[in-house]
């Protein structure tokens, strides 16, 4: 039972990560699209009563639809034999009992690939994208011409965020995808400056002291979230990155010794 029940979600998880992969041009477009519609919607849909909305704001809006969509392509190109890439010659995750094998015998065997529980983890890259997007055009309305310096400031760092990180996010899910060497270390790293950009935008809402204080609070909040978020993904994704066997053997070339 336990094993037909294995079977049947593995098969799953296998179409869903080939529809992914074979679709992944119109998630693309779907993405211009939706994330589009949704940055004109939220400018028109704004108060304009302070003013039209300055340059930076649809600089900024641009950014955030097409900065994903640019990365992903050029990953794509990037890691298009990713898997041919070479092994690190440091190993910085030790923890387990593992033995070495080549490229070829890792390919062969039973569990090497992105399925199983790897689909989940490449969704949520994927996901993390649109969510970051939604809650930046949330909290940042779009800013008018003139607007005070603590507002541009904010507005700077919270673009700033959402365009890196939706950018390094989709970096990372196509690494994962052509099963590049490195894709563990790069997420770990994204993580790591995930918290340190969500900490640093925190110190900047502080230290800005004419920030009404319902705009403060606000964010504060969307920033506590984003770190628990972060944390959150870490403390589930860590250990599987670290002790899986289809990780170690698609990603690091060994097997349980």
């Amino acid at each position: 039972m336990f094993d037909r029940l294995t079977h049947k979600m593995t098969a799953r998880s296998a179409a869903l990560l080939l529809t992914i992969d074979n679709r992944l041009d119109r998630i693309l477009q779907g993405w211009l699209l939706v994330a589009g519609l949704g940055s004109a919607a939220r400018i028109a849909l704004s108060s304009h009563s302070a003013g039209a909305p300055a340059l930076s704001t649809f600089t900024s809006y641009i950014l955030l639809v097409v900065a994903p969509f640019a990365s992903t392509l050029l990953a794509l190109r990037w890691f298009r034999n990713g898997d041919r890439q070479p092994q690190p010659e440091i190993r910085l995750a030790r923890a387990g009992s593992w033995r070495s094998v080549t490229r070829l015998e890792a390919q062969r065997h039973p569990l090497y690939g992105t399925s199983g529980i790897m689909v989940s983890l490449l969704v949520g890259m994927m996901l993390n994208v649109p969510v970051r997007a939604a809650e930046y055009l949330a909290a940042m309305p779009p800013i008018p011409n003139g607007a005070p310096a603590w507002l541009q400031s904010l507005h700077f760092a919270m673009t700033f965020d959402a365009v890196l990180f939706g950018s390094l996010y989709m970096i990372a899910f196509v690494a994962a995808l052509r099963r590049v060497p490195l894709f563990p270390r790069l997420l770990v790293a994204i993580w790591m400056g995930d918290l340190t950009m969500q900490l640093a935008t925190a110190e900047l809402v502080t230290r800005s002291g004419d920030l009404p204080p319902a705009v403060a609070t606000a964010l504060h909040g969307l920033l506590e979230g984003n770190v628990k978020k972060t944390l959150i993904s870490i403390g589930l994704w860590l250990p599987y990155l670290l002790l899986s066997r289809r990780v170690n053997v698609t990603y690091r070339n060994r097997v349980s010794a």
